[in-house]
């Protein structure tokens, strides 16, 4: 048919073909007041088109029905260039099938059948019906954050019901006060089952990071949005700092996820979830250095955002700001996805960093008694690691040697058991509670890297320990999947070197010590060479670099050799630098 203008009375009939019913009517035909929408009476809920003033070629925006072919031939980058540029209508109802599609993606738990969200609600309430009382939230809701985006008080009951199912089934879900917001944004688009599945699969989400699900993920990621600002909203950030020096710059980036789903118009944020549900919370990243960056530039031409009238609240001033927002949807995504040098990648990695540097500060907080503790070698944090540790000392090939020439059976497992405390006392709290499982060994299936890779390649994390024809035993916590050896970049090449600042080596026999990623101990930019985790192909697999290779062994897993090298600072792990391997074991987590 041929586009036309809406009037109010063809207003009034396209929203009441919209796909939520807990949505005020009245704030829909406000939404729907700019737009001019075309729509094809047979398909409306796959293709509408926005026109414009301007002479000139409409935009011609995609189906539903082209990005599911897409996603299914596994063609996501395409996706997501598609959902970047494509600025659907505000009341498009091509995201009552487009946001469940791409929320599925994530999903891990296989086993919700239909039905399944119907019978955790008639598991927590007793019933189906929705009650007409208030509805207490969990704990991890933030009270003061429950933004409900123009939902009826039907909507909102129906949010409350969400959130605590989800809670119910998500025990592990301590701290998350965006989850409720993304909730309500969910239901101008969806029924409540589908909203509920779009949740579970963005906090089970094992490839991208969606929700933060405790109070350690949301302070390491507003501490993250403030270290990418120093450098990707430098003048920004400068500007904050001389206008108000003792105030500290922690106080405005603790709320930074508010600019955004608390501050920016309902239109901008639909369209900033559009791209989230596929990319992850590296979108919302993007968004609000852009959002900086404008504020700090009105800063400097509109007397409203002088530094006397902001200076002393800069965080609500940001989100006054974010209210009035001078640019469109599509100039705001633009804007964020055109900073460069902000990869996911480069992403992870202060991430990672800001995590590793809060525990080791909470560790150094805890008290000298406690940190003292914490080292001793026959001390863990609870029993589960023990029967761990236990259950690894069974099947290690290793231990046999670790023993002196000479020593009875018994001073042998004594032995073994202070290797492995120690061993164990080195990973990350978290590692430690899940149990150990041997997936590959050279003494039962062989030497070869291919053979490596089929057993090994799919766990994350990993911990590497070999033995050397002349004893000394040695290895590497490896905290990312081998199988990312194979994941290409935005251009479409592999990376050569990949892995996470989590990663560290170990020595244990003759000398015991653990090497740690030696960007841990600081934020100045250490360079590339400080970043070289791990690097693997059909011919070696190698850990560590800069300058050497801390471990590096050939495509049989039959020679290697260690070097010092920048990513960790470490000695060549055994004296004569090169070795032959006896026995190589790796060991994976059951239940990560």
């Amino acid at each position: 048919m041929v586009g036309k203008v809406l009037g109010i009375r063809d207003l009034e009939q396209f929203s009441s073909r919209r796909s939520s019913v807990y949505v005020d009517p009245e704030c829909e035909k406000f939404f729907e007041l700019p737009l001019f929408i075309a729509a094809s009476s047979n398909d409306i809920t796959t293709k509408c088109q926005c026109w414009q003033f301007s002479p000139g070629k409409e935009p011609a925006l995609r189906s539903y029905t082209e990005i599911q072919q897409l996603l299914q031939l596994g063609k996501k980058h395409i996706v997501k260039s598609i959902l970047r540029e494509n600025s659907w209508p505000i009341n498009s109802p091509i995201r009552s099938q487009l946001w469940p599609t791409l929320c599925a993606q994530h999903l891990t738990k296989q086993n919700m059948l239909d039905g399944f969200y119907w019978e955790m609600v008639h598991q927590v309430f007793g019933t189906t019906e929705l009650s007409e009382k208030p509805i207490m939230l969990p704990a991890f809701v933030d009270a003061t954050h429950c933004l409900p985006y123009h939902l009826t008080a039907t909507g909102r009951a129906v949010a409350d019901r969400i959130v605590n199912v989800l809670g119910y089934d998500c025990p592990d879900i301590t701290y998350s006060p965006v989850l409720y917001p993304i909730t309500s944004l969910l239901l101008h688009f969806m029924s409540e089952e589908e909203a509920y599945l779009c949740l579970a699969g963005l906090v089970g989400s094992k490839e991208k990071t969606f929700i933060n699900q405790t109070k350690l993920q949301h302070e390491v990621t507003w501490k993250t949005v403030m270290q990418i600002a120093k450098k990707h909203a430098k003048s920004a950030v400068a500007y904050f700092q001389r206008i108000c020096p003792g105030q500290k710059l922690e106080r405005v980036f603790m709320d930074w996820c508010w600019w955004i789903l608390a501050g920016l118009p309902f239109q901008h944020l639909v369209r900033i979830m559009d791209c989230y549900f596929h990319e992850g919370i590296k979108v919302l990243y993007r968004i609000a250095l852009v959002i900086l960056n404008l504020f700090h530039k009105e800063c400097q031409s509109n007397n409203e955002w002088s530094p006397d009238n902001i200076k002393n609240d800069i965080g609500n001033a940001l989100i006054k700001f974010c209210k009035k927002i001078p640019v469109s949807p599509a100039k705001l995504l633009h804007a964020a996805f055109s900073i460069r040098g902000l990869s996911t990648q480069y992403i992870s990695r202060i991430f990672i960093k800001t995590e590793m540097l809060l525990k080791s500060r909470s560790v150094l907080n805890s008290g000298s008694k406690q940190l003292i503790k914490s080292r001793s070698s026959d001390n863990l944090p609870t029993s589960q690691s023990q029967v761990n540790i236990q259950m690894m000392s069974h099947t290690l090939t290793i231990r046999e040697h670790f023993g002196l020439p000479g020593t009875t059976n018994f001073i042998k497992t004594w032995t073994d058991r202070q290797f492995l405390f120690t061993l164990w006392s080195w990973l990350p709290v978290r590692i430690t509670m899940y149990q150990p499982v041997l997936l590959y060994t050279t003494e039962e299936h062989g030497c070869s890297l291919t053979t490596f890779y089929v057993r090994v390649e799919q766990h994350e994390p990993t911990l590497l320990m070999i033995k050397t024809c002349n004893n000394e035993v040695f290895g590497a916590y490896c905290s990312s999947r081998w199988f990312e050896r194979n994941v290409k970049d935005d251009k479409g090449q592999r990376q050569a070197y990949f892995g996470t600042g989590e990663t560290f080596l170990f020595s244990l026999y003759p000398e015991r010590a653990k090497y740690p990623w030696v960007g841990i101990e600081g934020d100045r930019d250490l360079g590339h060479s400080s970043e070289l985790f791990m690097a693997a192909d059909s011919k070696m697999i190698t850990i560590g670099g800069g300058e050497g290779q801390a471990i590096w062994m050939d495509e049989n897993i039959r020679f290697g050799k260690t070097d010092r090298c920048k990513t960790f600072n470490n000695p060549p792990l055994c004296p004569s630098g090169d070795f032959e391997i006896r026995v190589l074991e790796v060991y994976g987590f059951v239940g990560i």
